[in-house]
This record gives C-alpha cells, structure tokens and sequence, in this order.
C-alpha cells in the first residue's frame, strides 16, 4: 500500500473512531513506529486530525475547548437518560442517606429521575442531597424524599456549576456516602478529565470527600483527554455507562478494579 492511501485510510479510521492508537496502526499496516509518527504528522498538518500521546484524535476534541450545558443536554440523550435510569434503580434500592451530585448532562438526568419518584428512605426519612450546581439544584428544590443542600462559589456560566476554593472546601469537611459525578474524558493513562482548572479543583475535592465514587459516562467520552485530569480510576468504584469500553481502556479499568456496569 502506497503511503498516501495509507494515510487516507488512517484519517478515514480516525473519523469513524474519534481516536486511534499508534502500536494499533502500525500492527495493521504493517509498518513500523516511525512510519505512522510520520503518517500522523502529515496528517495534522493537512488538518485531519490531531496527534495526541499513543496516537492522534479528531481534530475538534481540542482539551481546553468545552460545550455549554445547554448545548451538552442535546447530546446522545437516549444513551444519557439509560445511564441516569440504572444509576437510579440502583441508587432508589439502596439505604444510602448522603449524596453528592456533581455537575454535568448526564447527572441532570439522574436528577430527573431523582425528582420523578418518592426519594424517601424505607425509614421515611429524606436523603440528604448535596450538589453545587445550580441546575440540579433547581430539579431537586421540591423534590419528594430530598433533603438539599446548595453548594456555593462563584458560579460558572459554561456549567452552571459553583466553582474554585470556596466549593472546594466545602467538600473538605464532609463525608458523605456516595457521589455522582460527570467528565469530559475519560481514557487509559490520563484518567478522568474536564477543561477548566476551576472545576477540575471541585471534582477532586467531591471525589476524596465521597466513601464511594459513581462515574456516569456515555461511551462519547471514551478515550478523550480534556485538558485537566482531575482523577484515576482507582479513585473510581463504578462506572455506568451505555456501552462496554475497549482496548486500553478496558484493561485500565480493570486493572483499577472498576465495576463497569452496562446500561
């Protein structure tokens, strides 16, 4: 196979895929290492895709770059509101009495649920809902069964979300039993990921503050790096999501001891 045809392959692969890896690439064309840096560098170069460490990625998956909420909840709804529906049913089961609600689309739905049923303990009493978003917060506010709690700071208008040290603390000082929580990537050897710095700072405050970590994520956010990794999987017990993750990512999760379950 001629190197240009390769390469159309490649940035064909890369469209389909949203990411490729390199060792992948060089194992199914037959060629070495070498060969497929350069291959990827013409590519980027012609404006086809980016290259990202092990391999490249679409172009449009810049790291620092980050939808609205509003334009977020238009997204893989179907796939969102199944994940949100199985964190429910197993959330509603429980006797967990403390949550915390991160910010995010998917979480949204989960609120939705949330607000649709009689979230009572089977003791009759209220959970306790903690959230510093402001739009789950909203969902929530006449909610049957919650008891809720505004997180506050200064609030992002990307997300809706309160932000930087003042939420951060907050989290510092409690210990609830479980958090929801959102991200922008996820992907074997960079972790949980999200654009902005200031959030990234409340994310890693929820998660050391929760005794247990759900991640809610669609597989879109499969093998995607967003600018600031805000978290390890091994900071994760369970991920939900629409679809069973491959390759690298598979074998992160696992190696983590991440339950992995398919909505």
């Amino acid at each position: 196979m001629f190197a240009e045809e390769r390469r159309a392959e490649i940035a064909k692969l890369v469209a389909a895929a949203r990411r490729v890896n390199g060792a992948e690439l060089a194992r199914r064309y037959d060629v070495t290492m070498e060969t497929v840096r350069r291959d990827l560098a013409v590519l980027e170069e012609a404006g086809k895709l980016r290259r990202v460490h092990g391999g490249a990625v679409t172009v449009e998956q810049s790291t620092a770059l980050e939808s609205s909420i509003a334009s977020r909840q238009l997204l893989n709804n179907s796939e969102k509101r199944r994940i949100a529906a199985k964190a429910y049913e197993l959330l509603a089961d429980s006797e967990i009495g403390s949550i915390v609600l991160d910010a995010g689309s998917t979480i949204e739905e989960l609120a939705e649920e949330i607000a649709a049923n009689d979230f009572r303990l089977k003791t009759g009493n209220d959970r306790l809902v903690i959230t510093h978003a402001l739009h789950i917060a909203v969902k929530l506010a006449e909610a049957e069964g919650v008891s809720l709690e505004l997180v506050g700071g200064h609030l992002r208008k990307m997300t809706w979300a309160a932000v930087g040290s003042r939420a951060a603390e907050y989290f510092n000082t409690i210990r609830p039993d479980v958090a929801y929580i959102g991200a922008n990537g996820l992907a074997a050897g960079f972790g949980l990921t999200t654009p902005g710095m200031n959030e990234a700072i409340v994310k890693t405050a929820l998660i050391k503050a929760a005794r247990r970590v759900v991640l809610l994520a669609d597989s879109a956010k499969f093998h995607r790096e967003a600018l600031v990794r805000f978290a390890t999987f091994e900071d994760i017990d369970i991920l939900i999501t629409n679809r069973a993750p491959d390759g690298e990512l598979a074998a992160a999760l696992e190696e983590a001891n991440v339950e992995v379950i398919i909505a």
